[in-house]
């Protein structure tokens, strides 16, 4: 079966990930489906370096974005879908099947999208999450939920390249790039900690519930920069 042309739309996102194999069999992945924008975040250096050196992926992993935080790595993005098995956790994110999340990307985002995978042993973590706008769960059999790192990008990616999906602007609005909520949620946080509403003791769970309400209300770029404006009208008059 061919494949129809990949979206080059679409970013994978490394989170803290520790083998090397891993990193190289999903810059194989990548390489296989046709997509070409790998993105890293804190790679333990032995593994980056070890991987970079791999066969097969050269091109990808000489080009892959290094990044500090994850922030940096989907500020551009329009839509950041975290993977995750989820387990006992209760996330804030609302949580997209993989079969599904073609259609749910339709209705909701034009632009790029991150597609972020947590490093192997523990996934990402909920501050992690808290920079995603949905969770995406691959459905396993439940007593053995989650995946080895490169599978679990190329089952991601073949869905993605079989379905040809590459949004654009007349499927959706233009939705605000990550980088914009990031700011947007600062804002609304140092106001929320200035008022008194949170407490110090509260200050980080509070941020991440903050980053989460943002992304849910799936703003587009104007009314992200129009809220932050009010915001910062705020915060300078309680200042004084």
């Amino acid at each position: 079966m061919t494949l129809p042309p990949a979206s080059p739309a679409i970013a994978v996102v490394l989170v803290r990930t520790r083998n090397p194999l891993n990193i190289g069999a999903a810059a194989r992945a990548m390489i296989n489906f046709g997509f070409h924008d790998l993105r890293v975040v804190e790679p333990f250096d032995l593994a980056w370096q070890e991987a970079r050196s791999a066969v097969g992926a050269a091109s990808i992993l000489a080009s892959a974005r290094e990044c500090s935080t994850l922030a940096d790595a989907v500020a551009d993005c329009t839509c950041v879908l975290g993977t995750s098995a989820i387990g006992d956790r209760q996330p804030l994110q609302p949580i997209v099947d993989l079969p599904a999340a073609l259609p749910w990307l339709a209705q909701r985002v034009a632009g790029r999208i991150a597609l972020v995978f947590g490093q192997e042993k523990h996934g990402l973590t909920n501050h992690d999450l808290s920079h995603c706008d949905a969770i995406l769960r691959i459905p396993t059999l439940p007593e053995q939920a989650s995946m080895n790192l490169g599978q679990a990008v190329a089952v991601c990616l073949y869905e993605f390249a079989r379905s040809g999906h590459a949004p654009t602007a007349t499927e959706a609005p233009k939705a605000a790039p990550a980088a914009d909520l990031e700011r947007l949620t600062a804002s609304l946080h140092r106001l929320l900690c200035i008022s008194g509403y949170i407490k110090p003791i509260a200050a980080q769970g509070a941020l991440l519930e903050a980053r989460a309400l943002i992304h849910r209300l799936t703003l587009n770029r104007e009314d992200t920069h129009l809220l932050t404006g009010m915001l910062a009208k705020i915060e300078r008059k309680l200042a004084r």
